[in-house]
């Protein structure tokens, strides 16, 4: 009645999370790719420490803040992988943008 689909296999880049390459489908999220390598958490609340992973996965809830090739704060669901990307933890509460010479 139903037919077996082929096995087909998507192309993967590997990334570097916390310092462990993970192989994630091309095209995936940053934050697809942090929930793959298994990571407990990618970033604690500032006020009580909790531990957070990505939950919404469209850029609403913020739990995904990772660091990405060394930027800090980046919403790691709305960062599409790259070969070689490097994704870490995020460490410290977030900082807001101030430009120069505002107080």
């Amino acid at each position: 009645m139903f037919a077996q689909r082929p096995d087909i296999r998507p192309a993967t880049v590997e990334v570097l999370v916390d310092g462990t390459p993970v192989r994630v489908p091309e095209g995936a999220s940053a934050a697809a790719a942090v929930l793959l390598a298994g990571l407990p958490a990618i970033r604690e609340t500032p006020v009580t420490g909790a531990p957070r992973l990505p939950y919404c996965m469209m850029g609403i809830c913020f739990d995904c803040l990772a660091e990405i090739d060394g930027v800090a704060n980046r919403q790691s669901c709305m960062v599409t992988v790259r070969p070689g990307m490097q994704i870490r933890p995020q460490r410290g509460a977030r900082e807001a943008y101030r430009p120069e010479g505002a107080a």
